[in-house]
């Protein structure tokens, strides 16, 4: 009889302690792209690029007007569908690179509770996009917005965060 009573005290110590660390956000982990990250990251921009040459001609070139069009067509003519996890995430690659350029953004890797993430950071702030996984993660679930308009959500979300420079 006095294991139950000890049970159910126990129990409510184990509740109340783990509803402390509940709330409490633990803060992501931010370092440089490891020399095995930057390989991946190419092995994807020359998977995507090579894909391109075979059926179309043409190269990335970075662009945005040329690579944010190659990308599209890409899609539009299925040659990469939304089935093709890998490539997504490789045309994400390409995405990323052309907003790192106009935004002067830069890739980390991005560490939380959910995983690990290659990421794209502006300066040493907390403003990061996820480029990788924003065309796959689209197309896997049917939406079809188009590449050019994704490029200009994340470049506004980017741009809202940027302070605006003194006399321009």
């Amino acid at each position: 009889m006095r294991i139950h009573g000890i049970l159910p005290a126990l129990i409510l110590l184990l509740l109340g302690l783990s509803g402390t660390h509940a709330g409490a956000q633990e803060a992501p982990v931010i370092g440089e792209l490891s020399s095995i990250d930057r390989q991946y990251m190419q092995r994807q921009r020359d998977g995507i690029a090579e894909l391109a040459a075979q059926h179309f001609g043409v190269r990335f070139s970075g662009t945005k007007d040329n690579d944010l069009g190659l990308l599209q067509r890409l899609l539009d003519e299925q040659v990469v569908v939304n089935q093709q996890t890998r490539e997504l995430q490789a045309m994400g690659v390409i995405l990323g690179d052309l907003l790192a350029a106009e935004y002067g953004l830069h890739w980390v890797i991005y560490s939380d509770k959910l995983g690990r993430s290659h990421a794209l950071r502006y300066r040493d702030s907390d403003n990061y996009l996820f480029p990788v996984t924003m065309i796959s993660r689209r197309r896997e679930a049917g939406n079809l917005t188009p590449v050019a308009d994704i490029y200009a959500r994340a470049g506004a979300a980017i741009s809202e965060s940027i302070p605006a420079l003194p006399f321009q």
